[in-house]
């Protein structure tokens, strides 16, 4: 999808069974938008009847009061339904359908992008949308129809006090058009801000063991008050500008009202046709003028503002890695094949380079090597599906640059360091939420060695936020389980046991090698002796190339830069 398809498809959301609750909130308005040109001129009658110039009763006229008063009581009533639910309907849809938008973007895309972008499109930027786009639709109409309703009513009973009304009124539409600008700018510079800030809070929070354990508290402290300054200048600028507008509005509506009451006090004094009433009605409708005059350019300017916010959050969703293939992959009966393969970030200098190896089907393999090596590149080469390598990568014999990404996702299982874990029960960590029979789900906790940690917490234990109720280990067997459940037939480890202990990265990493039925590539920089023995296969990674590869004992015997490493590594 490109940037206009996106928008227009989460434009559509804010009215998608939504068409009825609108409809009726915008007649609603529409009708709300004659009752303060109506009690201008009952005030008028009432005003002339006083004077003996009026045209009704007084009966008649307390009638109009009593009907004016169950008819604006309706409106209230129907408003109070149908204004609330049409907005939160709204925002509920257009929020869920930029996440599922979201949702199917593929792991190369995500992996350029900041989630900061999206934490702050779906809280601050959806609350500006809300406010002065979705709910602003109705003022609108509300104040135009006061505004077009003011002015006939103006024009039916003096023309020439209208043109008088008309002409004074270019004051305050002049001031708000030009503060409608600046906060619509003003407004985006928000948004902007709240970017950083978000990015700034997800670092901090994100790192804060390595922050207390290099005692970098008062560091960090000045990172969070520079970016909290920042956004509160902004927003203290936009402050300002709102409130001058607020002022120079009521200011010049003020001025254009007294000039009105002069010029209807001088043609009533003239006998020119106008009735004090005509001139107290005048003098009312003048608020029905001015207030649609001052407000709308702000409401559109805002409207515009938010807008833009829809556009920043239609670009960030359209963009996706260019994945064309459309082959897929099933069993995977064949070898993994690497052929000749190099790669590079952003055309600099390669991190792979002339990568040749394959991966045998159902069996084990470790990528080892000093950090920078290039491991943890050759792993995400097979999931990233952008095409963008030299050589040759073919699952099954079909070239990855050419299956659909999605069938790859459906035949793989990613494990990495930092396994993410819901506030939710290990049952529903596993699943990932999904409906499977119970005894499937048994099966893969059991193979995974996690029954016996149900078993002592109970079903329906909550694992906390990220999983802070849960060990590193634990976290891990969670996302071995993930892969059994969901019939993996490759398995994706990288560096998942640089965080754990010896005795616990032992256990997992032998987990993962009891799992036979799996194609097994594990990244790892640990070289403990005993487990290394049990995989098939050791690939030794030196500046982006393949220096060695071979089983445990054949590596130790050529005397090369693995036994260099392992001996390093023991020492």
């Amino acid at each position: 999808m490109n940037k206009t398809s996106v928008r227009a498809e989460l434009v559509s959301r804010f009215y998608a069974k939504n068409h009825c609750t609108f409809f009726t909130a915008l007649i609603i308005s529409m009708l709300s938008g004659t009752t303060g040109p109506i009690v201008s001129w009952i005030l008028k009658g009432i005003i002339d009847l006083m004077s003996g110039q009026g045209n009704y009763t007084l009966q008649q006229m307390a009638m109009m009061c009593i009907g004016f008063t169950v008819f604006t009581l309706m409106l209230t009533v129907i408003n109070y339904h149908s204004e609330p639910r049409f907005v939160s309907r709204a925002m509920r849809q257009f929020k869920d359908r930029a996440f599922c938008i979201l949702s199917k973007k593929n792991i190369a895309s995500f992996r350029q992008e900041e989630t900061s972008t999206y934490l702050s499109a779906l809280t601050n930027d959806a609350t500006s949308i809300e406010t002065d786009y979705v709910a602003s639709v109705l003022p609108i109409v509300s104040e135009t129809v006061s505004l077009v309703v003011s002015v006939a009513l103006m024009l039916y009973y003096s023309p020439a006090l209208t043109a008088v009304a008309v002409l004074i009124t270019v004051i305050p539409a002049s001031v708000s058009a030009v503060m409608g600008r600046k906060m619509a700018k003003a407004q985006k510079a928000v948004s902007d801000r709240n970017t950083d800030f978000v990015a700034t809070i997800t670092d901090c929070l994100g790192g804060f063991q390595v922050i207390k354990s290099f005692r970098a508290e008062k560091e960090a402290y000045k990172i969070f008050e520079s970016g909290d300054r920042k956004l509160e200048d902004t927003k203290c600028h936009l402050r300002k500008i709102t409130g001058a507008a607020g002022a120079l509005g009521a200011i010049s509506g003020a001025v254009a009202q007294f000039g009105v009451f002069l010029a209807g006090t001088y043609l009533v004094l003239n006998g020119k046709g106008v009735t004090a009433g005509s001139v107290l009605m005048f003098v009312n409708l003048m608020n029905f003028m001015v207030s649609p005059v001052s407000k709308l350019p702000k409401l559109l300017a805002g409207k515009k503002a938010s807008s833009a916010l829809i556009d920043k959050l239609s670009s960030a969703l359209e963009k996706n890695a260019d994945t064309k293939g459309t082959l897929s992959v099933g069993t995977v009966g064949e070898a993994i094949n690497f052929q000749n393969v190099s790669f590079a970030y952003d055309d600099k200098k390669e991190v792979l380079h002339d990568v040749t190896c394959s991966f045998l089907p159902g069996r084990s393999y470790a990528i080892v090597g000093s950090s920078g090596s290039g491991k943890s590149t050759l792993l995400n080469l097979l999931t990233s599906g952008d095409g963008k390598y030299g050589g040759s990568i073919t699952i099954d014999g079909k070239e990855l640059s050419s299956v659909n990404i999605e069938t790859l996702y459906d035949i793989m299982t990613v494990i990495q360091q930092n396994v993410f874990i819901f506030n939710s029960s290990i049952r529903d960590n596993v699943t990932m939420f999904r409906g499977f029979e119970k005894p499937v789900v048994d099966a893969a906790l059991a193979q995974a060695r996690l029954t016996e940690l149900i078993e002592e917490k109970g079903d329906g234990y909550l694992c906390g936020e990220n999983g802070k109720g849960l060990s590193g280990g634990e976290k891990q067997r969670i996302s071995i389980a993930r892969g059994l459940l969901k019939k993996s037939r490759i398995l994706l480890a990288d560096e998942i046991t640089s965080s754990l202990d010896a005795k616990t990265a032992h256990e997992v990493i032998n987990g993962i090698l009891d799992l036979d039925s799996m194609t097994r590539i594990v990244v790892t920089h640990s070289l403990e002796e005993q487990t290394l023995k049990r995989f098939d296969e050791i690939i030794v990674l030196k500046n982006g190339t393949i220096e060695e590869k071979g089983d445990f004992k054949s590596l130790m015997e050529n005397d090369g830069y693995f036994k260099a490493l392992f001996t390093v590594a023991k020492s």
